[in-house]
């Protein structure tokens, strides 16, 4: 087994590859405008980085967001691609899922990311780190019992008075994106595998133009 994970959903581009036990080789990189440009290359490098190639891989791990368009877009498209040309299957597993696996158990917290437009996307977890409910996005103060409450991802340390303790990490790590795929395929981890397709949550700013309006004489 060799599986590719990689995650766009965020300012962070983070790659790692997986031999069904453990991460044999990782990339990440921090830049929310050049999701594009990092991805294709980092995924080259963990490969080689193992000594494999693309035709050893048996399946792509990709996290599906929420997270904005553009960012989003090029993981999602990028592991389908992958998906469809070396014939293996490819699975999707929500981002917020991936940052709340990193977070210490023994109490109910939630996982907030910037959704941008003063708004966060977001997730409550219970004590034991299972998704009850979300995903969602709207503004950190609008999100029921917040205050109380720890929060890990990027949105808790941009709106650090709308909630309580700031905990686990800022971003999805790719590491635990591949461990969480495996160990859901195999019945060891507690998220759901979901189908690659991106977790907008709402419409992206981009829009076609509509037709041209009708000029009427003066």
């Amino acid at each position: 087994m060799l599986v590719v994970g990689f995650d766009t959903a965020t300012p962070a581009v983070s790659v790692a590859l997986h031999d069904g036990e453990r991460v044999v080789s990782e990339a990440s990189a921090a830049d929310g405008r050049r999701h594009g440009e990092l991805l294709t290359p980092m995924i080259a490098q963990v490969l080689s980085d193992a000594g494999a190639s693309r035709a050893d891989l048996t399946a792509v791990a990709v996290g599906v967001g929420p997270g904005p368009y553009t960012g989003l877009r090029v993981g999602v498209v990028t592991a389908r691609v992958l998906g469809a040309v070396l014939g293996i299957p490819v699975h999707g597993v929500c981002s917020l899922d991936v940052i709340a696996a990193d977070v210490p158990r023994g109490r109910e917290f939630l996982v907030a990311t910037d959704a941008r437009r003063k708004e966060v996307y977001w997730a409550r977890y219970d004590d034991a780190g299972v998704r009850v409910e979300g995903p969602a996005v709207g503004s950190a103060a609008s999100i029921p019992g917040a205050a109380g409450l720890a929060v890990a991802g990027s949105g808790g340390q941009l709106y650090r008075a709308a909630f309580g303790a700031v905990t686990g990490p800022a971003y999805p790590d790719a590491r635990t994106l591949c461990a969480l795929a495996v160990g859901a395929r195999d019945g060891r981890a507690a998220v759901p595998l979901l189908a690659a397709e991106p977790l907008y949550l709402r419409r992206p700013d981009a829009r076609e133009p509509g037709p041209p309006k009708k000029v009427t004489p003066s």
